[in-house]
């Protein structure tokens, strides 16, 4: 009889990405037809300044790009979804997991939005859904999130999901040839739960 370990759970939910979906959103994985959607708001330099990584420079760099992903999710250690707007059929942006800790229960969220379709809750219904599958899914004990102190919007859009302010940790990551100070937030799954009782 074969053991399974929690890494092996995660290739064989990740292998095969499970599609999520809640009101106006269907998650599901990136395709390499989201490339003229992705590179609409990946082009932005707006969009990547408080981001890890540079605009793309042109829709090939998106179709590479999106290319070495389906070889990320076959192997099972891709995390992410693209978020499709219902009404429109279109990609407007990406939310998952940048890193999970099986030992330890813990993961990492991310998210970006196509900056045409920003202020109308859309971050916020993504990562209240992936933080469901999260703790009810995968069964994580935590899960933070990340920003670069100035990013005001991303940890506005983090405390409306219900997670806690930690801290700030000063020039944690060299990002783009500077230090940068990082915010964290975080929830543990006894605070998601008691968020979902009635008030």
């Amino acid at each position: 009889m074969r053991f399974f370990s929690k890494k092996d759970r995660l290739y064989n939910i990740f292998s095969s990405i499970p599609q999520l979906e809640c009101d106006r959103l269907i998650l599901r994985r990136m395709k390499k037809s989201d490339a003229a959607d992705m590179y609409e708001y990946a082009r932005d330099e707006e969009v990547t300044k408080y981001l890890l990584w540079h605009p793309h420079d042109s829709l090939e760099y998106t179709q590479q790009y999106l290319n070495y992903i389906q070889t990320k999710y076959r192997e099972g250690t891709f995390y992410d979804w693209a978020l499709v707007l219902k009404s429109e059929s279109k990609m407007i942006g990406t939310c998952g997991f940048t890193a999970i800790d099986t030992d330890n229960g813990c993961a990492e969220i991310g998210y970006v939005i196509n900056p045409a379709y920003r202020g109308h809750g859309f971050a916020c219904e993504a990562v209240s859904r992936v933080l469901d599958f999260g703790f009810n899914d995968l069964e994580m004990h935590r899960i933070e999130a990340k920003y670069i102190v100035g990013n005001e919007a991303s940890r506005r859009v983090m405390e409306k999901c219900n997670m806690k302010f930690e801290g700030i940790a000063r020039d944690l990551m060299l990002i783009k040839g500077e230090y940068r100070d990082i915010g964290c937030c975080a929830i543990l799954k006894s605070d998601y739960e008691m968020s979902l009782l009635p008030d």
